[in-house]
């Protein structure tokens, strides 16, 4: 068993949702979340748009202007067979990817453990 942490962007948490349900993958949670990436600024592109006095309203603008800011994101975790690791992750970058810096990250864990808080079981159908 597995678990699949994804950090992405606000906008995209419905869409991620209904791909994941559209799937059969319809159980996992989701959670506000605070970060940012380890991008560098381009100091020349900064110095043209400081002279300008313009930040472009798109991607290319967030990236410029958030140096140091925490973005808010959102972060899914869920829980899966190994065999369907490789189908969550196919279908998490295809729902989020636009080619552009803050798209988000995908991390897997392995899962030693799982148990239903209910009936107290032991087993791998718990998740």
């Amino acid at each position: 068993m597995k678990e699949v942490m994804a950090i992405i962007r606000m906008n995209m948490v419905n869409p991620t949702k209904t791909a994941l349900a559209g799937a059969g993958f319809p159980a996992f949670s989701c959670r506000k979340c605070l970060g940012r990436g380890k991008k560098s600024v381009d100091m020349a592109v900064v110095q043209s748009l400081l002279e300008t006095g313009e930040t472009p309203m798109n991607p290319v603008g967030e990236h410029l202007t958030e140096s140091h800011r925490l973005i808010a994101k959102r972060l899914f975790t869920i829980m899966v067979d190994d065999g369907q690791v490789g189908e969550v992750v196919r279908i998490i970058i295809e729902t989020n990817q636009t080619g552009n810096p803050g798209d988000g990250k995908i991390f897997i864990l392995p899962i030693m453990e799982a148990y239903t808080v209910r009936t107290g079981e032991s087993t791998k159908d718990a998740y």
